[in-house]
């Protein structure tokens, strides 16, 4: 059984469900998945399908990748490729292509996983969120500034996970508990509760936990306006002699 799913994030929105509560949703891009490889626990020591997402230029391709999709039949070069695992053997072989309608349905619980937005070296303020030092008393220059960083001469070393400045996002986050909206198979979209790791376009995997006992169902009547009558001039009447 397939419990995963891979999709490329488009955007946060805001929505309304049916008790007029205003939610954040992320719409995910879900084309189908097509089936490269099918991994077997006598030949490589597990149950899993490697699949194809997504699309780009075909100059890209080396030799052994070329010779690698040859068994899909693949028309262009796929974007990613990413492995889903298994508890048991598949039917399914190459070539053949995997939706979104047979993995997910509204109502279900998820965790999404993906690369949050790399942010460059940073310092600690930006970081971990350190408050700086006071702007008074002759620390005119000191308001970003990490501290002190370690004792004296014991234990005389920086202690190993200090927070210090560096390297900020581009790491793989999990969200959990989110909750799948809705779905639409036609246009290749999956709706979620909540934000998502990662920026516009990023790859998303998108992991079935459960099911919520009471989903939740956005606000879709359209109301009318209807347009007030326009108000006509009377005009005055003539006097008659």
């Amino acid at each position: 059984m397939i419990s995963a799913f891979f999709g490329t994030k488009l955007d946060t929105q805001s929505a309304f469900d049916n008790q007029g509560k205003r939610l954040v949703v992320t719409n995910i891009k879900v084309d189908p998945l097509t089936i490269i490889q099918v991994k077997t626990k006598t030949k490589d020591g597990y149950w899993a399908i490697q699949c194809a997402q997504g699309q780009k230029s075909n100059k890209s391709l080396n030799q052994p990748l070329k010779k690698h999709l040859q068994g899909a039949k693949l028309s262009q070069a796929p974007r990613f490729l990413r492995e889903i695992r298994l508890q048991q053997e598949t039917k399914l072989k190459p070539g053949d292509q995997i939706k979104v309608a047979d993995v997910f349905q509204p109502g279900d619980k998820v965790k999404v996983t993906g690369t949050s937005k790399g942010r460059g070296f940073a310092g600690v303020i930006k970081r971990w969120g350190f408050h700086g030092g006071p702007r008074t008393h002759g620390q005119s220059d000191r308001q970003r500034a990490p501290g002190s960083i370690g004792q004296g001469t014991d234990p005389g070393r920086v202690w190993k996970g200090k927070k210090m400045p560096g390297h900020f996002g581009h790491t793989t986050k999990t969200v959990i508990g989110l909750q799948i909206i809705s779905l639409d198979s036609d246009k290749q979209l999956l709706t979620i509760t909540g934000t998502v790791p990662g920026p516009r376009n990023s790859l998303l995997k998108i992991t079935k936990t459960g099911s919520f006992k009471q989903p939740v169902k956005l606000f879709s009547a359209k109301p009318t306006l209807s347009k007030p009558a326009k108000k006509t001039k009377s005009k005055p009447k003539k006097a008659t002699k």
